[in-house]
């Protein structure tokens, strides 16, 4: 203990310049302002096809389906549902409509994870069913997209000259653990992952949310296809590498396009993150321990700085701590205010921070445990729901939160092409 308070005053004032380095430099990724601006018009609205895995998404399959049956698009739409081998009906509860397609999975192959396998035969039934589209958007089966959402994805696409538009859908903060723990992920993934970095063509960095992502079909073939990236567990961000090998991208938050992902409880929200922490780390000691003393040093030795300065009457300690404390509240403001949550829950994202870096900690344990042991209930699920919580906008807590069964009411009534696939 005595060690520990010796250094002190050493690692706050590291802390405190880290603090101000995220703060005034990382591309400022904090002010969480990437955002999609309203689409204005084009000469010719080109072809989209939505591919969209399911395995056992027989709650939300039927929202997600609607909402982009009813998308206010100049263009045409097709969905491909891929039914990855759901055991719940998923593949019956699938609206019937001439632009949709269900499309049984087939087992999965050798050497692919399985959302991967799923996407790649959605991508493999394009050419028949949507053989003219331009773009494909990658969406899960438990996103709820805003009516303007493919047009505002197209929209910034074809005026910008991106080759991917990808956004972080807005994630469920309705229980307890989500209000605390689910903006934090997303103000630790744009940390990881500075948006505006990765929307600037000249910076290497490369990333997307798999929530919601508009690929050009071109530039997708043309960087290999999925198979380029068919083991990759942590799917969206190597989607976003690949295709920024063929042109700029743009990664941003969404405002009225959301997940419908629950996590009742810690546990739910512990199993996500444990699952693919370590993988994020490639499997790397040295990665997981430096993970650790950076958690501990830019989030714990702030608020514990700042008591131990008032315990022992350390203005230096004290004045240090705090404005290291004020400036993590300061930066996790703008993400906190996405969400609708007051500022002054920022004081408590060391505490926050804490439980992840113990989650990340946990997937390096299951991971060496599993190896240990042979047992594959300790692997990774290669049918995962979700690599990451569908990391577009709910607005407020509170707003649009409709049930489910209201959600899967039929779409306003729209012109849609016919499908070239006869019907079963």
């Amino acid at each position: 203990m005595s060690v520990a308070i010796s250094i002190l005053p050493a690692a706050t004032m590291i802390s405190l310049a880290i603090w101000l380095v995220l703060l005034f430099g990382r591309n400022r990724f904090w002010r969480a302002d990437q955002r999609l601006s309203e689409a204005g018009e084009l000469a010719a609205w080109p072809d989209v096809v939505a591919v969209i895995p399911a395995r056992n998404e027989a709650e939300t399959i039927a929202a997600t389906v609607n909402s982009l049956l009813g998308q206010d698009y100049g263009g045409s739409i097709h969905v491909i549902v891929v039914d990855d081998n759901s055991d719940d009906g998923t593949a019956d509860i699938v609206p019937k409509d001439a632009a949709v397609q269900v499309v049984a999975g087939r087992p999965l192959a050798a050497g692919w994870t399985g959302k991967l396998w799923a996407v790649s035969q959605g991508v493999e039934a394009i050419g028949q069913t949507a053989p003219d589209a331009k773009y494909i958007l990658f969406t899960d089966a438990d996103i709820i997209h805003d009516p303007g959402n493919v047009r505002r994805l197209v929209y910034r696409a074809e005026t910008d000259g991106r080759h991917l538009v990808s956004l972080m859908v807005m994630l469920r903060c309705k229980r307890f653990w989500e209000r605390w723990m689910m903006p934090a992920f997303v103000f630790f993934f744009q940390k990881l992952y500075p948006f505006p970095a990765v929307n600037d063509p000249a910076k290497r960095i490369a990333a997307a949310a798999g929530g919601c992502m508009l690929v050009r079909r071109d530039s997708l073939q043309n960087a290999g296809g999925i198979n380029a990236i068919k083991g990759e567990l942590i799917d969206d961000c190597a989607m976003g590498r690949l295709i920024k090998s063929q042109g700029p991208i743009w990664l941003g938050l969404a405002s009225r396009t959301r997940s419908l992902r629950a996590y009742e409880d810690l546990t739910g929200i512990w199993n996500m993150v444990a699952r693919t922490a370590f993988v994020q780390l490639d499997h790397s000691v040295l990665a997981l321990v430096g993970t650790v003393i950076g958690m501990v040093l830019i989030y714990v030795v702030p608020p514990t700085a700042v008591v131990v300065g008032v315990m022992t009457v350390d203005d230096s300690l004290l004045l240090g701590g705090g404005m290291a404390w004020l400036t993590m509240v300061t930066a996790y403001a703008p993400t906190l205010a996405h969400y609708g949550l007051s500022p002054f829950r920022g004081l408590a994202l060391p505490a926050v921070a804490t439980v992840y870096t113990l989650m990340t900690l946990s997937s390096a344990w299951r991971h060496w445990r599993g190896r240990q042991k042979g047992d594959p209930r300790q692997r990774i699920d290669p049918h995962p729901k979700h690599q990451r919580p569908a990391l577009c906008d709910l607005g407020r807590p509170g707003q649009g939160d409709e049930p489910i069964e209201r959600l899967h009411r039929p779409p306003r009534p729209r012109k849609r092409l016919q499908s070239r696939l006869p019907q079963h």
